[in-house]
């Protein structure tokens, strides 16, 4: 069977086929219009289950004419990563200077990124809405197909709105009902009201028709649609602009996450690094992944989005982006018991070789560290996956944007396709929700109105996995070559990790603290870091404290300011309104703190 990823990637050939065989016959005076797909080529089983797929297919940012896929990108490395404590744009001082403005909360409706992200989901929105409208229409096919079709078009149709609300705040919710194919005015609607109301409906429409397993791994379960319905509700839980929890959301969200818990479908997988590579997609622990192929014929469907957050370093040599902040590296370090130190980490920064030439000698900090650090950032004398070991060459420049490298979303050696096209795209699937996200879901609802007992629980599940010594980095020894290591039975650092005490979570405060330190610690880098800060009410603070030390060591972020009540959200893009008129008025405002 064709994989599912693999239908995601040739989509267009398919509809391109119908188009060629409905133009292929006698009847050629009265053909369909070239370019142009006919209702007959849509309403059957193969055009609506292409038109699904194309739907599927704006998950990976690709799809737009004219627009670069990482502006789109579903792991949301421009908009979650680098604007957080995290990350820097990485890279030098020239290359994409619009991040360089989101970097530093200068967020205007004319950045031609943030102005492609909103085009993408909404191209997204239109395509699901696409299969909704010419579903009733189609005959060929069993209403039980009808409805898993019209279950996974309204699971996407509520993901993308959620991506939307998540960045923009002020986005405008359209199905099936307001779009019209044939009237450009139907979606021109208000994004005044709150959506979040919208979303809960699709995730729950498909949560009650979607099966409890797939055929085809990447399209979405019952539970993925629950872990999609409970995140919705999470980010609903607190007040963003007090931090004040929001009881009756977050009752909410346990509920529906608690199911997924309960159902026994899902566990952690036994190795941290596991969730980080091709070879074990969709593994035990994932609940919904967005699936990237490639193969020497066909690199449409791979993670071209990522491709710019590799390292300078051969076999990528492009193009150094995305590089991990001096305040996240020491984040990972703990204190003789393994714990983490959630008020002092950044004190003292974990020693670096900022300026130390490739040739130079350097030996790694001696202190005690997370395991799961040496998995997301790549690090002077520390084995970088399986190619080699880290060094400056991996840094474009590091006086501009330090000397770490991005490496979760890295695929491996043994998994990237040397030889064949630009290196630095894979297939490495995302992990959009996995079962780490759904313990530490409930342990945020347990701590605010629940149980911090269990709270505890669930948290040191996630930590206890990450203590496994198993999957330790080991330490490894540059061989004769730039590329050659010999890869020793020792862990590369001093890994010392412990599970949480009841101590810990005596308190509402502490345990919020510790579950919160965790959730960064759990999944930095994967593009989540910007909009935890914003919806538990915290990243005014959080970002001006981590500017203000950071700025210390990278000049371009001196002055750089982060407004409470203004850049929690990015702005409507300037396009979308100027294109909203209708009947000689805008439908779409511009959100009141751009204005």
């Amino acid at each position: 069977m064709q994989t599912f990823h693999k239908k995601i990637a040739t989509t267009a050939l398919t509809l391109a086929g119908v188009l060629v065989l409905n133009a292929c016959n006698d009847k050629f005076l009265t053909r369909e219009p070239q370019g142009q797909y006919s209702p007959a080529s849509l309403t059957n089983g193969k055009g609506i289950e292409g038109l699904l797929i194309g739907a599927y297919g704006m998950l990976d940012g690709e799809g737009i004419g004219g627009q670069a896929s990482w502006e789109n990108e579903v792991q949301n490395w421009v908009f979650g990563g680098i604007p957080s404590d995290d990350a820097y744009k990485g890279t030098d001082a020239g290359d994409q200077p619009e991040q360089s403005f989101i970097e530093r909360y200068d967020f205007q409706a004319t950045n031609g990124h943030i102005r492609n992200k909103w085009r993408g989901l909404y191209e997204g929105v239109a395509r699901c809405n696409d299969v909704l409208d010419n579903l009733t229409n189609v005959k060929d096919i069993s209403d039980a197909r009808k409805k898993q079709i019209e279950a996974e078009a309204k699971f996407l149709r509520g993901y993308y709105h959620f991506e939307a609300r998540k960045i923009f705040r002020y986005a405008p919710y359209i199905d099936e009902k307001a779009y019209d194919a044939n009237d450009p005015n139907s979606t021109k609607l208000p994004n005044t009201a709150e959506i979040w109301p919208n979303i809960e409906a699709d995730f729950t429409a498909a949560a009650a028709t979607l099966p409890e397993t797939q055929a085809e791994p990447g399209r979405p379960t019952k539970w993925a649609a629950l872990a999609h319905l409970g995140k919705t509700y999470m980010y609903q839980g607190f007040d963003i602009a007090t931090g004040a929890p929001n009881a009756a959301k977050l009752q909410q969200a346990k509920t529906v996450l608690d199911q997924v818990v309960n159902s026994g479908k899902f566990s952690l997988i036994d190795n941290f690094s596991q969730n980080f590579d091709s070879d074990t997609r969709n593994n035990r622990e994932s609940i919904f992944e967005v699936q990237y192929a490639k193969s020497a014929s066909d690199d449409g469907a791979s993670t071209r989005g990522m491709g710019l957050a590799h390292p300078y370093a051969s076999p990528w040599g492009c193009c150094g982006f995305y590089q991990p902040s001096q305040n996240l590296v020491n984040a990972y370090k703990t204190d003789a018991n393994g714990l983490p130190l959630f008020d002092t980490f950044n004190n003292v920064d974990v020693k670096n070789d900022q300026g130390i030439p490739l040739d130079g000698a350097f030996t790694p900090d001696a202190g005690t560290f997370d395991p799961r650090l040496d998995w997301t950032v790549g690090r002077r004398g520390i084995l970088y996956k399986d190619f080699k070991i880290h060094n400056s060459d991996f840094i474009r420049d590091q006086t501009y944007a330090g000397p770490y490298s991005p490496k979760k979303h890295v695929a491996s050696k043994k998994n990237t396709l040397l030889g064949v096209g630009w290196q630095n795209l894979t297939a490495n699937n995302y992990r959009l929700i996995r079962y780490a996200h759904v313990l530490l879901w409930l342990a945020e609802a347990e701590v605010e109105i629940g149980s911090l007992s269990r709270a505890r629980d669930l948290t040191n599940l996630v930590r206890k996995r990450a203590a496994n010594p198993a999957d330790f980095v080991k330490k490894a020894i540059q061989g004769s070559t730039r590329d050659a290591y010999t890869e020793t039975a020792e862990p590369a650092a001093n890994y010392v990790i412990k599970e949480y005490p009841a101590s810990v979570f005596a308190s509402k405060e502490s345990a919020r603290k510790a579950v919160r330190f965790e959730t960064r610690l759990e999944f930095a880098m994967e593009g989540h870091r910007f909009f935890d800060l914003v919806r538990w009410g915290i990243a005014a603070d959080v970002l001006n404290t981590y500017v203000t030390k950071e700025g210390e060591k990278r000049t371009y972020l001196k002055g750089a300011r982060f407004t409470k009540g203004k850049h929690e959200y990015y702005p409507v893009p300037q396009e979308a309104i100027d294109n909203a008129f209708k009947n000689g008025q805008p439908t779409l405002v511009q959100n009141p703190a751009y204005k």
